[in-house]
């Protein structure tokens, strides 16, 4: 297990969901912090936390679709794109920021043992006919975030619960999936937690 991930979680760990649903009562201890949905609810709310709480490590925990991911599996997210960012028609390439010097996928995010790695489009919109390849996982919050911990130097740990197939079930799916995503989150955690324990 990554030592410095479970220090950074002892410390003054940010966890932030967009919604209430993807916590439940499982993180009620560690006073989650819930965003809301799309990009700029994300980033004004995880700013004014950020100002606040002064946090060790954030925490993105959520649900997401994928066509790659099977679903109730748990991914870590270690590269971003803005899934929505479309300005080919003044001669940027897809996903890139105008002007910004911001590369088109986004690095950032530490890694955890027995979670796949994923590249994770984020957008404005729920996604229900994935079929591009740049990105294997789809949500509506993790750039913002991930690029706000990088912006402030802080590290960022983007774990995401795979509810639908971000195809023309994603809807039904993840209305009955998410429900399943804290439970899972929290055993992950506390198995992170209590590794450490155990080898120390």
């Amino acid at each position: 297990m990554n030592a410095t991930i479970v220090n950074l979680l002892k410390e003054q760990p940010l966890f932030v969901f967009a919604l209430s649903y993807e916590a439940a009562e499982e993180f009620v201890e560690y006073d989650p912090l819930f965003v809301g949905i799309g990009k700029v609810n994300a980033a004004y709310h995880l700013t004014k936390a950020i100002a606040q709480k002064k946090p060790s490590i954030i925490v993105n925990l959520g649900s997401a679709g994928s066509s790659t991911f099977k679903r109730g599996e748990i991914v870590c997210c270690t590269k971003f794109i803005q899934r929505d960012m479309d300005v080919r028609g003044l001669g940027f390439e897809l996903y890139e920021t105008p002007l910004s010097g911001i590369p088109t996928v986004l690095e950032y995010g530490l890694a955890v043992e027995h979670a796949p790695l994923a590249t994770i489009g984020t957008g404005d919109s729920f996604e229900m006919g994935h079929a591009v390849t740049a990105y294997n996982v789809v949500d509506m919050e993790a750039y913002p975030l991930a690029f706000i911990a990088q912006q402030e130097n802080i590290p960022f740990l983007c774990l995401k619960y795979i509810t639908d197939g971000a195809d023309d079930s994603a809807a039904e799916e993840w209305s009955v999936q998410v429900h399943h995503a804290a439970v899972a989150f929290k055993a992950m955690i506390n198995g992170m937690l209590e590794t450490e324990v155990k080898v120390s």
